[in-house]
């Protein structure tokens, strides 16, 4: 059963990567977009990446990360991936 998250393209569903936050209708979750941002990749490009996404939903999945920072950092732990020290969004 999937939850709205207040953004357009953003859910939450148990069943799917362990209820954390996913593009509507993919397995993919805001965290491997912000990933790819962090990396130095353009918004505009990471649906060259990961082209079953819209720059729509790119875009959205930034936005949930500016507004869910703590929320999108434990992901990252939890799956084992270094954070920044200085994880604000507008810095990479």
């Amino acid at each position: 059963m999937t939850t709205s998250t207040g953004h357009r393209y953003i859910v939450h569903d148990p069943a799917i990567v362990g209820g954390e936050p996913i593009i509507v209708g993919t397995r993919t979750p805001v965290r491997a977009i912000v990933e790819l941002w962090r990396m130095g990749t353009p918004p505009e490009e990471i649906p060259r990446h990961l082209p079953h996404l819209t720059l729509a939903q790119v875009f959205d999945a930034l936005s949930y990360f500016s507004d869910h920072v703590d929320e999108i950092n434990r992901a990252f732990e939890r799956n084992g991936i270094p954070t920044p020290a200085d994880s604000r969004p507008g810095q990479p």
